[in-house]
């Protein structure tokens, strides 16, 4: 019976749409896609070779061939809709805590509603909309930040009582319910279905579609894909996408140059039921009941209902293959705790006839962000996998952004979050995946606070210095596997509420952070930042210094010794990197970047710079460590320790030497922090580097010193009105946007990257303003906290998200930080948004649904500066690159 049922469940919505893609395929181009092995040979070259016929495999297809290419082949090793897509729930579900993500679901969402129309192929849409249930109030508090998003971006969305849950779903136990939130909009589809629409509309713009084609492996010569070999021969072609979900890792190791896909399967378990004998509408909402780990659709008159368990079992570590997915061993034992909430939520359900467990793989990436972009080692070589369990979700919107990037270079939204270039070969360990994944799968259901880590893969990427401060009560967060220290726990402290400190409001170690940052005005303070990205560029010639000059917008033809801040610019100005160059020689230049840049940079880099061996290109980032010392007895610590004056008149700000501290040599000395605060980074060798550290704590005891993290370097540089790259800034910001025309020299001689669209910015004005908001009526201890990604209105009116936040020790005020848009309220058209326009509205901010006041301003508050500095200096004192 159960073999039946699955052979059922394959192939029911598959044979529904089947004999009109038979026929279709074969009156367009002669090709079939029943089961023959190979009715037509495959095409020698083609421009772009996709592999995976699944959703995101047809949907990439699909959206290259709406954008007018039509030179396109797409290779499936089994059918069509057959692999992980044919076991999908099916639920498309909007309410996404990510901004990308919450786009990629409304527009997948639009997208399915309309594709029936257009291709004749059923989908099975229904529009049932969703309830997320919260059994505590800090499920709720967090349903409402995601309502908050929703509602702005013009999702109906409402936060409701438990008993509108019984309205709109009479069978749902309320009892332990504090409040819900409901999406009317979201829908069911059939996920096979939507892939064979996807796949027909593909067919009829001219894509090939080949099924039983396996994909070998993908050739690579100097850095470009060249071509495909697959079981039928050979695709020569300029661009190859790897939508093989969860072969997508073994496909990416298969060739000679390894391209890494950080991904990893799981088992994943949903139960089917025969029909109520009263059947349960169609128009039901589905249920989520992220407390209770479960989920909850209407199938046929009966229920759909999965979750994700706390012990989730790894599937493929060693890499097996295999066409189709076939029905995986039913455990019930395994799925009895889900079985258990799901009876708890439904009690009605104990005599309801069970049809068949279902288990499927699901492929689950490091940090639950689905994977997209081009290899950092092959350029032409696209990946788009690994949905965590939202591939339908995500199916339409993700092939649309990826088709954008393929065609134009760049998608149309900032996929930052989803880049595969965020992550690096450390991810791409099986024993390191198999691990993560074991987290994951149960964090997809877990509340996530604010400043929540991952507890497995740590300690990967240590600082020289990671057990001395260990020792010292640092407690750690992780940065592109690279542990960084939040804080210092003083001694004494209650250690346990510290470690499982999870709010949304003011948080255990807020004194702790607070007595960080006062050292860090009023003394002295050593934070270890060696996890900041380090490239040295130099050439025999002037190459490097011509080079550089073209990839970046401010002006590095300076004096040796002297520091640059500036942007890395792409075609429209944004940034692709915001950093510090010292030029050490007039042929050679030390770019500090963050930490997240470390592929991402050197791939921008390295295609963009000549192919001339004269010119070098060295990641360093490992050979130094970095020792931020903060404050204003900086100075004198760092001169009893070299034996050298350090004041501004013998080493003026962003000025940068090699010298001897302690017995120690080479240590390249940068008078800059990051903060705004006066200072040194010293760049230690790293042979050197515990040495330096004692003798600096040993010297500084006299001047007050102790350690700090990253959360007193983060309210710092907030409180300055300094950005970061990769949450403030990104690739659709531009220096203008930000006030940041002084690290832009437009006249400086010679062409950049960027150059025109920020000459046009300059003529005709932004469409958007960095600006400094501060809380005016929030209550630090009694109030919800901002984080980062809450909406802000003027007078009124929605105009923009705060991009990051934090507290304000010497303000005793929050400050929060984000783009002010300007909107026609007629029309809906951006307009250029002026200091006028800024100055002159009345400003909330609104956290999970509650409005606070807050005053805007474009300039930092002078009265934060403890001494008087020029204002380049304060200017051009550090922006903070996490």
């Amino acid at each position: 019976a159960a073999r039946m049922f699955l052979r059922l469940l394959s192939d029911i919505q598959w044979r529904a749409a089947h004999p009109k893609w038979r026929r279709m395929t074969s009156s367009q181009r002669g090709t079939s896609t029943t089961a023959e092995p190979h009715p037509v040979s495959l095409p020698a070259q083609a421009q772009v070779v996709i592999c995976g016929g699944g959703i995101m495999g047809t949907s990439v297809a699909y959206h290259l061939s709406k954008m007018g290419w039509k030179d396109i082949v797409l290779l499936e090793q089994g059918r069509l809709a057959a692999g992980t897509t044919r076991f999908c729930a099916g639920i498309v579900s909007t309410a996404r805590p990510v901004s990308v993500e919450l786009k990629m679901a409304h527009y997948s969402n639009k997208l399915y509603q309309q594709l029936e129309q257009e291709t004749g192929v059923q989908t099975g849409y229904m529009k049932t909309g969703s309830i997320s249930l919260a059994q505590t109030q800090d499920r709720l508090i967090s349903l409402k930040r995601i309502a908050s998003s929703l509602n702005v971006m013009g999702i109906p969305c409402e936060i409701i009582s438990p008993k509108k849950v019984l309205q709109l779903h009479p069978l749902i136990n309320i009892h332990d319910l504090v409040g819900a939130m409901y999406v009317p909009e979201d829908a069911l589809v059939s996920s096979a279905n939507v892939s064979l629409a996807l796949a027909t509309a593909a067919s009829r713009n001219g894509v090939q579609i080949h099924e039983r084609t396996c994909v070998s492996h993908v050739t690579i010569q100097k850095g470009r894909v060249t071509g495909v070999e697959t079981d039928r021969g050979r695709i020569q072609c300029e661009y190859f996408v790897n939508c093989a979900g969860q072969w997508a890792y073994e496909l990416g190791h298969s060739g000679e140059e390894p391209v890494h896909i950080p991904l990893h399967a799981c088992e994943h378990f949903y139960l089917l039921t025969h029909p109520l004998k009263e059947p349960l509408s169609s128009s039901l909402p589905t249920i989520v009941d992220p407390d209770g780990r479960i989920y909850i659709r209407n199938w046929q008159g009966g229920i759909l209902s999965g979750g994700f368990e706390k012990n989730p079992k790894p599937l493929f570590t060693e890499g097996r293959n295999q066409l189709e997915i076939q029905n995986l061993q039913e455990d019930w034992d395994h799925f009895g705790p889900l079985l258990g909430a799901l009876l708890r939520r439904m009690p009605g359900l104990e005599a309801l006839q069970i049809m068949q467990l279902v288990n499927c793989p699901e492929s689950f990436t490091p940090d639950m962000r689905c994977i997209m972009g081009e290899s950092p080692t092959a350029r032409g070589y696209f990946v788009l996998a690994g949905m965590n369990s939202a591939g339908v979700s995500y199916g339409g919107g993700a092939g649309k952004y990826l088709a954008e990037w393929i065609v134009n270079g760049y998608p149309s939204e900032n996929v930052w979050p989803l880049d595969l270039k965020r992550f690096g070969t450390l991810q791409s360990s099986r024993t390191f995946l198999r691990h993560r994944v074991m987290e994951v799968m149960p964090l997809m259901c877990d509340l996530k606070v604010p400043r929540w880590d991952f507890q497995t893969g740590r300690q990967l990427r240590t600082s020289p210095l990671y057990d001395r401060l260990d020792a010292q009560g640092a407690r750690w967060m992780e940065k592109h596997g690279f542990e960084r220290v939040k804080y210092f726990v003083p001694p004494g402290s209650d250690l346990l509420d510290l470690d499982h400190s999870k709010t949304f409001y003011k948080p255990d170690w807020f004194d702790i952070v607070g007595s960080e940052v006062k050292c860090c005005k009023e003394a002295v303070c050593v934070i270890d930042m060696s996890s900041f990205t380090k490239f040295e560029i130099s050439s025999t010639g002037d190459q490097a210094l011509e080079s550089l000059q073209y990839l970046f917008s401010n002006d590095l033809d300076v004096p040796v010794g002297h520091v640059v801040h500036t942007g890395m610019l792409n075609e429209k100005g944004g940034y692709e990197n915001d950093c510090s160059i010292a030029r050490l020689s007039k042929r050679s230049f030390f770019m500090i970047s963050p930490t997240d840049q470390q592929v991402h940079c050197w791939t921008w880099l390295k295609n963009r710079l000549p192919d001339d061996s004269n010119l070098v290109l060295e990641d360093v980032t490992w050979k130094y460590t970095a020792l931020n010392l903060i404050g204003p007895r900086a100075v004198d610590v760092l001169s009893e320790l070299s034996y050298a004056p350090m004041t501004a008149e013998h080493f003026p700000s962003l000025f940068c030497k090699e010298m001897s501290v302690g017995y120690a040599n080479g240590i390249r000395v940068m008078s800059i922090t990051h903060t705004g605060e006066p200072g040194f980074v010293l760049y230690i060798p790293i042979e050197y580097a515990l040495h330096v550290y004692n003798e600096v704590m040993n010297m500084g005891q006299k001047y007050g010193i102790r350690n700090a993290g990253y959360y007193a370097l983060r309210s710092l540089r907030i409180e300055k009105f300094f950005a970061f790259w990769g949450q403030d800034l990104d690739a659709f910001t531009t220096p203008m946007e930000c006030g940041r025309e002084f690290q832009v020299k437009l006249d400086k001689g010679m062409e950049f990257l960027g150059q025109e669209a920020l000459w046009e910015q300059k003529q005709n004005g932004v469409y958007k303003r960095f600006t400094m908001f501060i809380l005016e009526d929030h209550d630090t201890d009694m109030d919800l906290w901002p984080w980062w990604g809450e909406p802000i209105f003027r007078n009124g009116r929605y105009v923009g998200k705060t991009t990051s936040s934090a507290y304000s020790y010497t303000l005793e005020r929050h400050v929060c930080l984000g783009f002010v848009h300007h909107f026609d309220e007629k029309t809906g058209e951006e307009l250029v948004v002026t200091t006028d326009f800024i100055n002159q509205g009345e400003y909330e901010i609104d956290i999970a649904g509650q409005r606070f006041q807050a005053k805007a301003k474009l300039y930092p508050f002078s009265s934060l500066f403890t001494q008087r500095r020029r204002k380049d200096e304060v200017e051009l004192s550090g922006y903070q690159r996490e």
